[in-house]
């Protein structure tokens, strides 16, 4: 071979299977030869196979790491917050601001041509120029009990503070709403916070007392979860997935459940099944769940399955790059096409005679691929444990097995092509770790988990998130899943 690629391997490969058929077809081949030569090359093949896949960089293009953009996903019914950008902003102001607005005008008292005085000539008109500007103000408020002596009994008594004011210095709601937005929403480290609101106010607040408020607003949100996920059960599709995040120097997990306006996120220290029956979402849930195909969520037979078509793509994308599988192109090829077609519809699905045409060539190009895909070995005898197996073959396996939970958007117009929905929800939560490194408790990790499923629900009814903080410490937390 000139050179070691995907190309002179497969070359090659063909030319010895074509010189060994010549050799059985003209009799110079025996039994014994044959078998054993049949066997070398089943085994080449397949080692063939686990090469050029080795070789081959997976990327976020043709394999499940996640990528910086996804595609915008139109093949499913619209649904209130399914957008990744959620509604515009509503024009809400925050309660502790205000505009101060005022005009000056210029006057003009002689003629810039002949110089004729004009100071007693009325205006005939204005032109205006703006000048916006943005001063942060300081509002300290001094509250003095009185203390009193009483003649008769020489008692003293003290004048009753305020509930809010429980010790000699308190900060108020602006400065704890504006706290948690930087921290939480804005994704700022706690050390700038620090230094972000020394700037403003010229006082120095602990990280004790920045973190108190995180707890505060986590308790206070404690009921409105819990109406969320009454909602969420509700709804005909829920996106699942979940991601790693740091706790204690150990890997954690926080599960996500999305759909409508909602988004769930919970932390728990597994993964798999024993994570899903402690949140004890999915076991309640009678819909579709849309997930990546992870064995822990297909064990839930008493629900529907829809398998994401992005996570499939790439798969197929991979096994192309890999080792040219026409089998793996025309399936990623219908996938696309039935997409697009999907997307146009506005019943959002297809007919049922499109539907059984579509599963019939779904089929037929898997059976094409059966004869494409080298053979597996047989196991031998006194192993035990799975059958090693090519990329290739264990997509196209799920493929076969799966074939209705990947069909399921051609045909239920409220299950959607793929789950980005869920892998947007949880691609703040990296930043947030890239930034912070590690969460030091749990506690705070479920926090975060908590506060970032309520700013991103109120984002998609159109809050943004300093109006939706000032709302939940004042207990007004207007949401569709909290009435």
């Amino acid at each position: 071979m000139a050179s070691l690629n995907k190309s002179s391997l497969r070359e090659e490969l063909d030319t010895l299977k074509g010189q060994f058929e010549r050799l059985c077809a003209d009799g110079q081949m025996g039994q014994e030869g044959r078998a054993l030569f049949q066997a070398l090359l089943m085994l080449l093949e397949l080692l063939m196979a686990v090469f050029m896949e080795k070789r081959t960089a997976k990327n976020s293009r043709n394999s499940g790491l996640p990528s910086s953009q996804t595609d915008k996903d139109d093949d499913t019914t619209p649904q209130p917050g399914a957008r990744s950008k959620g509604k515009t902003h509503e024009h809400t102001r925050c309660e502790n601001t205000r505009t101060v607005e005022t005009v000056e005008i210029i006057p003009v008292d002689a003629c810039d041509t002949c110089g004729e005085d004009l100071s007693e000539i009325p205006s005939e008109g204005y032109e205006r120029r703006t000048r916006i500007d943005i001063v942060f103000e300081k509002v300290v408020t001094h509250v003095d009990a009185q203390i009193k002596q009483c003649p008769r009994c020489r008692a003293q008594t003290k004048g009753a503070f305020p509930q809010e004011l429980s010790g000699p210095r308190q900060y108020g709601p602006g400065i704890k709403a504006y706290l948690l937005n930087l921290l939480l929403a804005q994704m700022l480290s706690l050390k700038r916070v620090q230094q972000s609101i020394h700037t403003l106010i010229d006082l120095v607040i602990s990280e004790a007392t920045i973190l108190n408020y995180v707890m505060q607003l986590h308790q206070a949100l404690a009921a409105w979860e819990q109406a969320a996920i009454e909602q969420l059960l509700s709804q005909p599709t829920l996106h699942v997935d979940e991601t790693s995040l740091r706790v204690e120097r150990k890997n954690h997990w926080i599960h996500v459940c999305s759909a409508g306006q909602i988004t769930l996120k919970f932390l728990h220290p597994k993964r798999g099944r024993e994570a899903i029956e402690a949140l004890h979402i999915i076991p309640r849930y009678g819909g579709t769940i849309i997930h990546d195909c992870w064995a822990s969520y297909l064990a839930y037979e008493h629900c529907g399955h829809a398998l994401c078509g992005s996570h499939l793509l790439r798969e197929l994308t991979f096994v192309v790059e890999s080792n040219g599988y026409r089998w793996a192109a025309n399936i990623k090829r219908l996938l696309q096409q039935t997409c697009a077609l999907v997307a146009k519809r506005e019943s959002k699905c297809l007919s049922e005679t499109e539907y059984q045409n579509l599963r019939k060539r779904y089929r037929n190009l898997l059976t094409r691929g059966e004869k494409e895909l080298p053979p597996i070995p047989p196991r031998q005898n006194g192993k035990r444990g799975r059958v090693a197996k090519s990329d290739a073959h264990n997509l196209w396996e799920r493929l076969k097995r799966h074939e209705q939970a990947v069909l399921l958007f051609a045909r239920l117009p409220h299950v959607p092509f793929t789950n980005n929905r869920a892998e947007r929800d949880l691609r703040m939560s990296k930043v947030k770790q890239k930034i912070s490194g590690c969460f030091r408790t749990p506690q705070y990790a479920e926090a975060y988990c908590r506060i970032s499923s309520y700013l991103q629900t109120m984002a998609r009814q159109g809050y943004n998130p300093l109006v939706a903080i000032q709302m939940a410490l004042s207990g007004q937390i207007y949401a569709e899943a909290g009435e």
